[in-house]
Order: structure tokens, then sequence, then C-alpha cells
């Protein structure tokens, strides 16, 4: 990463959005994009029909809100579900059944995972999360970040599913910059296959060393006159 290189609010809500678009597009095998537009809000709050939201704490504070309708929602559920291979007869269909929370719920938490996983390693800070809260709504819910933040920001950013359906991401942290002082490599994520291969092998040992050729120990010894 180039020296002295500036990190907003805005670059922290970047990774943020490549979080949720590579979480959700792997995990339902589907595309999942965002908006190059970012809007700028006061408040950040949970609005019908399903919402989620967790809190972050360490390097700095926040609150990540996303907003489904009832038809993204079940789209990400049942793609997911079938990628795992669900059958279709035995998916749920309303988005206030207990199963679409439990895997929207699920998929949140490791695209926040995925999220403070690049804080670290980006920003060289680390931030802690909570539990995801899911909530079936029909009215607008207004949420505030639990912690005290000099010169809160909200931003919020629109997410569309392959089928089309819109879902919105609101962000909320106090206004931060990280500045580089000095140049350092950011190393990369091990894939879970090489992992287990390595440690297959660790636990394999090294191989046996190949029998010598009985023909050739026998030759040697005529020429020894043994």
């Amino acid at each position: 990463m180039k020296k002295n290189r500036v990190i907003t609010t805005e670059d922290i809500l970047l990774k943020l959005c490549q979080s949720v678009s590579g979480v959700l597009s792997a995990a339902t095998s589907t595309q999942v994009t965002y908006s190059a537009m970012v809007q700028k809000i006061n408040k950040t709050s949970l609005k019908p029909d399903f919402g989620c939201f967790v809190l972050f704490d360490g390097g700095f504070s926040g609150l990540v809100v996303i907003n489904f309708t009832s038809k993204a929602a079940l789209e990400l559920y049942s793609s997911y579900m079938k990628n795992m291979g669900m059958p279709e007869d035995e998916l749920a269909v309303l988005h206030t059944s207990d199963e679409v929370g439990d895997v929207l719920g699920e998929l949140m938490n490791q695209l926040v995972g995925d999220f403070t996983n690049k804080i670290r390693k980006e920003l060289q800070t680390n931030i802690t999360q909570n539990q995801p809260k899911m909530l079936s709504l029909n009215k607008q819910v207004l949420l505030s970040v639990d912690t005290n933040l000099d010169r809160p920001q909200a931003r919020r950013v629109t997410f569309s599913t392959a089928k089309n359906n819109i879902f919105y991401l609101e962000l909320a942290m106090d206004k931060t910059e990280f500045i580089q002082l000095e140049e350092f490599e950011i190393s990369e994520d091990e894939s879970p296959d090489s992992i287990l291969e390595s440690a297959r092998k660790e636990l394999a040992g090294p191989a046996p060393e190949s029998e010598p050729d009985d023909d050739a120990s026998n030759d040697l010894l005529d020429e020894l006159g043994i």
C-alpha cells in the first residue's frame, strides 16, 4: 500500500460494500451488485419488510443496517438454500418465516466478518462485532449507535439482486481518517482447500524411500564376489 495514503469514511464504506456483494454473490451463486453512487443520510433506520443490523466497536465504532424488501429477502434466502442443496419444494414461501431470518442473519454474520477481516489487514486495526439482529417489520424504526460519536456520519448504498430486487445498506460511524505512515504488504487470504492440503501432508509425514531394486542389488553382490 502506498505511503501517506489517506483512508476516509467513503473508503471504509467501499470495503463494506465489497464484502456484502462478494459474500452474498458467493453464498447464493448469483450476482449481487451495488450502486456506484452513495447517499448521505442523517439517521440510520430499520425499514419494512425485513431489517438486519449489527454494531461494531474497536478501532472505530459504528452500525451496519441492511433493509430488505420481502422479494429481495426471499430471493437471497431461496438462492442460498438451493445452492446448499435444498429442494425448492421445501423452501419457505413467506419472508416472515423463521428460516428466512436465520439464513439472512447467518449471511450478515459472514459479510460483517469478511469486512472486519479486511479492516484488520488493510487498515491494521481491529474491530469486533456483536451478533446480528433481524426483524420483520411493517413500520420504520429509527436506530442510533449505542456509543459516543463526536462527528457521526451516515451513508446509504443501493444493492440489486440477480432478479433486480432492491435492498439498502446503511452505515453510521464516526468521521475518521486513517493516514498511512509506512509502507506495508497486505497478506493474501489462504484458501481453506490449501490449508487442508497442507494439514494432510503434515499428518502423512515424509514419503517413504523407495526400496532398492533386487536385481541391481544382486548384480552388485556378484561383482564383489559375495
